[in-house]
């Protein structure tokens, strides 16, 4: 569950949190010191939604890159059936 969450998540949903958490700080330090207020545009969310959709790929290349095995090493076993039981595949 952690992996799925560093791997898929936190990488979409930073860019946003990010944006999001900077409009609010700037609005109430435009209600402190009579300013105007920054408001969310779509553009911003857009460009939240590729910088996550970037920073995930770039993510997901890096662990393939420096995690796994290489091609052709390691195994896989397939389903079977054993003592009235289906064993999972797995990856030895």
């Amino acid at each position: 569950m952690i992996k799925l969450l560093f791997n898929y998540v936190f990488p979409l949903v930073l860019p946003t949190a990010a944006y999001l958490a900077w409009v609010w700080y700037y609005r109430k330090r435009a209600e402190a010191l009579g300013g105007r207020p920054p408001e969310v545009t779509r553009g911003g969310l857009f460009w939240c939604l590729v910088l996550g959709l970037g920073l995930m790929i770039v993510t997901l290349l890096a662990l393939a890159a420096m995690t796994g095995v290489g091609p052709g090493e390691g195994g896989y076993q397939s389903p079977r059936f054993e003592d009235g039981r289906i064993i999972p595949p797995k990856f030895n």
